[in-house]
């Protein structure tokens, strides 16, 4: 089953990848005589939002979760059904962007298209992505965290699953709540506004779990004691506890509960993600140079601190709907993302098949980092010149040299981003081929 998610994960990263080309493109100065249509623009990016963020991201966590649970007999037809339910959604959101006439909508979190069979696939990948959560939430083994040596990727993929279903709940309240009178756009900001901010709490556990496995397999020797960490594991996942409290305090469509959730994130987000980070940089900057067979994981270990906190570095400079916004979670969605790529190689060989290795491997990694940073550069220095976000082609305003090499830059670094990303998935499938 482990293997199964974590096949599932790279094919949606791989549709995601054919979809962020097009996306890519369509923003390049002089790219509106090929992309004259902007629903395009808004499905690709749809697609594209929802197979890098949502499906893989809980591909993985999914990956984790069948790896720290026992083998129950009588859970294998219960996994069967989520895994096979994920899979129909996953390939069924990408097929809805080319049927149906709905138009895109470009809500945060979860962007929507209008379009019945869109919708029968998200909820068919959101029913699997639950029942493998349930299943791993009920599996409750406090002692095994508690004592000398905790079992940290135990601990980190509970809290994971207790995050992703506490965001489940969320939409379910908001559902419930929303008045019959708000509909288009504003519906379905309103739907994942509390669930959204919820399933950010499950990725930085996620990748927490990933740095520190990735930071042990290539040698680095982290501070402190594993109990060290298991407390930030428990203290990162507080914050989302409260997300059921706001509901109850805040109407669901009101400002109020939009602030309530965005200093939830605001103030909660960092109260693990922070000290672990500087745990394991302090421990990586200290270590001696990996081994060839390990600098892939290194490599993933690097760029994925990088990005993350370059992410949330430039958070601190949003001001307004501009492009600063989309390079802000630009850099820290790829920072989880390179994290989950390491991830992907050192399992490979506890799934059966050889780790990964030659130079196109070790490359990967920096190609891919190297190239969202340059993305979001060139997304941060158009925001500061007041480009707007979710446009394209002449929609952007870009009548300045300035605004025109900045949006350059960032053709570039996407493009060479999306070859990362190729390179990654080529590896992958490589070693799928091959066989165990």
């Amino acid at each position: 089953m482990a293997l199964r998610w974590l096949q599932l994960g790279v094919l949606a990263l791989a549709l995601a990848g054919l979809f962020a080309l097009l996306l890519v493109l369509s923003r390049v100065p002089g790219s509106e005589a090929f992309f004259i249509w902007i629903d395009f623009f808004k499905t690709a990016l749809v697609i594209h939002v929802d197979q890098s963020v949502l499906i893989w991201f809980l591909a993985m966590s999914a990956l984790v979760w069948c790896l720290t649970s026992p083998d129950e007999n009588r859970l294998r037809i219960v996994e069967s059904v989520a895994y096979l339910s994920a899979l129909s959604g996953a390939l069924g959101i990408a097929v809805s962007a080319f049927l149906g006439d709905g138009a895109p909508l470009m809500n945060n979190y979860v962007p929507v298209l209008q379009r019945p069979g869109f919708f029968l696939m998200l909820g068919l990948f959101g029913i699997g992505i639950t029942l493998q959560a349930l299943i791993r939430l009920g599996n409750f083994r406090p002692r095994q965290w508690l004592g000398n040596r905790p079992d940290i990727p135990g601990l980190a993929s509970w809290t994971v699953s207790l995050a992703i279903v506490i965001s489940l709940l969320a939409l379910l309240i908001a559902w419930f709540q929303m008045p019959d009178e708000v509909e288009g756009q504003a519906y379905y900001e309103y739907l994942f506004w509390g669930a959204g901010h919820s399933l950010q709490f499950a990725y930085t556990q996620l990748v927490i779990l990933a740095w520190i496995l990735l930071a042990r397999a290539s040698g680095v020797t982290l501070p402190g004691s594993s109990r060290w960490y298991a407390w930030i594991l428990m203290i990162g996942v507080v914050p989302v506890l409260f997300t059921p409290v706001i509901y109850m305090v805040h109407e669901t469509v009101s400002l109020e509960s939009r602030s309530a959730f965005t200093d939830l994130m605001k103030y909660g987000g960092g109260l693990a993600v922070i000290p672990a980070g500087f745990l394991i940089l302090s421990g990586l900057i200290r270590a001696d140079r990996s081994n060839s067979e390990y600098k892939p994981l290194r490599a993933a270990l690097w760029m994925s601190l990088l990005l993350f906190f370059s992410g949330g570095a430039l958070a601190l400079f949003i001001s307004g709907l501009n492009t600063m916004i989309p390079a802000h979670y630009h850099g820290s969605i790829v920072g989880v993302t390179l994290a989950l790529m390491g991830l992907g190689y050192l399992l490979l060989p506890k799934l059966g098949y050889p780790l990964p290795k030659g130079r196109m491997v070790e490359l990967q990694p920096w190609i891919y980092g190297i190239g969202q940073l340059l993305h979001i550069s060139g997304l941060a220095a158009s925001g500061m010149m007041g480009i707007q976000r979710k446009t394209a082609g002449t929609a952007q305003g870009l009548e300045s040299v300035w605004a025109k090499a900045s949006m350059g830059v960032m053709g570039i670094g996407g493009l060479l981003a999306v070859i990362g990303g190729i390179l990654f998935v080529w590896i992958m499938l490589r070693a799928f081929l091959r066989g165990r």
